[in-house]
């Protein structure tokens, strides 16, 4: 591995209280929640009925005019995708063919063989109604009123009722497959299918190919939507969503809190690019900070199991610590996932405890779950991105809903208001909760 600097040059997010990190992060600071009934389709029969929804997200303002026909092909979860993608280009300075929307050469100003990038996603839910439609044609006996069962004959016939495009909505690779032509990504490019902590590892897979000179600039992070009647159905089964606020959604996720009773279902987008120290200096790029770390582990339990250690956890922050030549002593803010998760958030409680001994207490915990619910596989770099913002405006969101801490849970979370807050080295972490994958990053915020 080389010796070469990875810095953060531009955010882009997209999340239920705001369009861009500046609108999210102020957002934050204010005590916004996204947090609401559900609108997007009809939860009523649902034993939980909010989440947090992105309003007004019109897609085509996010590509190039003679893209725009793509979007009948794109599921709600690479919407998010290339709206976070496009505010990041942008933030980052990066003239791509898709920001100036037109041809002239001369008005890109990157190498496109140098530019990569690495999107987690999660499993993207189908258009319900659009399959059931089709589904509906392929029975046996269609006229009668009741006695009609589904044929695999029939259904082989009957597909054509789909667009020969159907599939390409749906595949968790297609996230990073429009980003990249969108924005002419042409460097190594990859999409990680790890839950929440997707982010996390597509950050840091983005900082090591920097890292090994494979590319100069990495556009990273992730999206997904679980605002579909799937993705609310399958935490309800596993009994990981909140079900008795649904007359009072803004109070409904509560991170490390004694009265939290589960997480919340939501949709947003998190891309950050990444960017060679000297490649970003001599464009004159604005520099948010610097990825000094990355680690990853595996939780070996049956992926339902929640280790009371966070062991993987643990060791995932150790690899990141330990990549970043750093110690846990000089870590100034911490952000764990904090999903409002009992088991969950004690077990991120004992993994900070675990590394950071007598300081677990003191150093300030960032958390944005209680106002954004649970974003999937978007949640980690949405909030590497507010992480990043904090620093570099010197005040830390306060974790909504977190009033009592639990006894497995002390912790010094930021909560009921927002603080001040001076602090160089960050470090962010997340487990999946389906599958035991982990990633830490650390960060610094001035670079010299």
């Amino acid at each position: 591995m080389s010796n070469k600097r990875v810095v953060i040059t531009g955010l882009g997010v997209v999340s239920p209280v705001g369009l861009g990190i500046d609108e999210t992060f102020d957002a934050l600071v204010e005590k916004q929640c996204g947090v609401r009934r559900i609108e997007s389709f009809d939860p009523s029969k649902f034993a939980s009925q909010i989440g947090g929804e992105i309003r007004d997200l019109k897609v085509n303002n996010y590509v190039f005019k003679k893209y725009r026909k793509s979007v009948k092909v794109m599921a709600r979860d690479i919407e998010l995708a290339v709206a976070a993608a496009y505010l990041a280009v942008k933030d980052g300075g990066l003239n791509t063919k898709c920001v100036v929307d037109r041809e002239e050469a001369d008005a890109v100003n990157i190498d496109s063989t140098r530019f990569g990038a690495n999107i987690g996603a999660g499993l993207i839910c189908a258009d319900l109604n659009e399959l059931a439609g089709a589904l509906s044609t392929a029975v046996d006996n269609p006229e009668a009123p009741i006695d009609r069962a589904f044929s695999l004959g029939k259904w082989g016939e009957k597909m054509s009722n789909l667009t020969p495009l159907w599939l390409l909505k749906f595949l968790p690779n297609m996230l990073a497959c429009h980003v990249t032509i969108v924005h002419d990504c042409q460097a190594p490019s990859n999409t990680i299918t790890c839950g929440e902590a997707s982010s996390h590892l597509a950050i840091g897979e983005a900082f090591r190919t920097i890292k090994r000179g494979a590319a100069d600039v990495c556009i990273c992070g992730g999206a997904e939507s679980k605002m579909n009647p799937m993705g609310l159905m399958r935490p309800i089964l596993n009994n990981r969503v909140v079900t008795d606020y649904n007359d009072r959604p803004e109070q409904a996720c509560r991170p490390f809190d004694e009265k939290r009773s589960g997480s919340v279902i939501s949709e947003g987008g998190g891309l950050l690019i990444l960017e060679d120290y000297e490649h970003a200096k001599a464009r004159n790029a604005t520099i948010y900070g610097e990825v000094l770390g990355f680690g990853a582990s595996a939780n070996a339990s049956h992926w339902r199991d929640v280790q009371s250690d966070g062991r993987a956890l643990q060791i995932a922050a150790r690899k990141a610590v330990a990549d970043a030549g750093v110690s846990f002593d000089d870590i100034d803010l911490i952000n764990p996932a904090g999903l409002g998760l009992s088991k969950e958030d004690a077990a991120e409680a004992a993994a900070i405890h675990g590394v950071f001994g007598k300081k677990a207490t003191e150093t300030p915990v960032l958390c944005t779950k209680g106002a954004l619910g649970n974003n999937g596989a978007g949640s980690g770099a949405i909030d590497l991105a507010v992480t990043v913002k904090a620093m570099q405006r010197g005040v830390c969101p306060p974790s909504l809903n977190t009033e009592s801490l639990t006894a497995d849970c002390q912790l010094n979370v930021v909560r009921k208001d927002p603080i001040d807050l001076r602090a160089e080295l960050a470090l962010s972490f997340a487990g999946a909760l389906s599958g035991g994958q982990t990633g830490a990053l650390v960060l610094r915020r001035s670079v010299s």
